[in-house]
């Protein structure tokens, strides 16, 4: 069985919540975890959870955001479906979160773009998740920018790959290229006030994190769409 787990996003400067992450999890006898192979999930159980998601929503939040590799990305079936899903959510948009994959560089910037613009056609936005660290480096991902909506910027990662001295100079770096190109920028990984701190010092309001709320479990009626 399978659950999304909603994370929130919240603006500080006008303290409101602007949408939700997704994050999907396996139920087993050990509880709510991580997949062991995402691309064994079924596809039409991942679109079924964003339709009921987005049909649960309505009104309540502008967005909810869903994570793709680039293999998933480029998948017909799946962009069929997502295109299908954006339809019957409207007015919340589906935000296709592109995420950092070791995978990454064996399809074509071209093939990408050209799937990037199917999803905006159908009223989503596009999301680079997880800039400057592992894949997803500004010059792999530079080309996305101009007909990107947003990118994010992961605390957690840099702490992961013991880069945290990098984090404020990233930061800047980031705000700037989201400034140019009038991308939204989303820090997440907040755990702390020390991160809050640094965060309004440089007037990024747009975050996510454990320190504004831990995902949960989120609650779907027993209708189907």
């Amino acid at each position: 069985m399978y659950r999304f787990f909603a994370q929130s996003q919240v603006n500080t400067r006008t303290r409101s919540l602007i949408g939700y992450e997704m994050l999907i999890r396996e139920g087993n006898d050990q509880g709510w975890q991580l997949p062991q192979s995402f691309a064994a999930i079924p596809l039409a159980e991942q679109i079924s959870l964003i339709k009921r998601a987005g049909s649960e929503l309505a009104l309540k939040v502008e967005s909810i955001s869903f994570n793709l590799n680039q293999k998933q990305f480029m998948n017909d079936q799946m962009a069929e479906a997502l295109c299908q899903a954006q339809q019957q959510i409207y007015p919340i948009t589906l935000v296709v979160e592109l995420t950092e994959d070791q995978t990454a560089g064996t399809i074509s910037q071209q093939a990408l773009k050209r799937r990037a613009m199917t999803y905006l056609h159908y009223g989503m936005e596009l999301s680079i998740d997880d800039v400057s660290t592992g894949e997803n480096t500004y010059e792999k991902i530079k080309f996305l920018l101009p007909i990107a909506s947003e990118i994010k910027v992961p605390l957690q990662n840099f702490r992961q790959e013991h880069r945290e001295a990098e984090i404020p100079g990233q930061l800047i770096f980031w705000r700037q290229k989201a400034r140019k190109q009038n991308l939204r920028l989303i820090v997440e990984g907040i755990e702390s006030p020390i991160d809050e701190e640094l965060l309004d010092e440089l007037a990024l309001p747009l975050r996510q994190g454990y320190y504004y709320g831990k995902p949960h479990l989120f609650k779907l009626p027993n209708r189907e769409i």
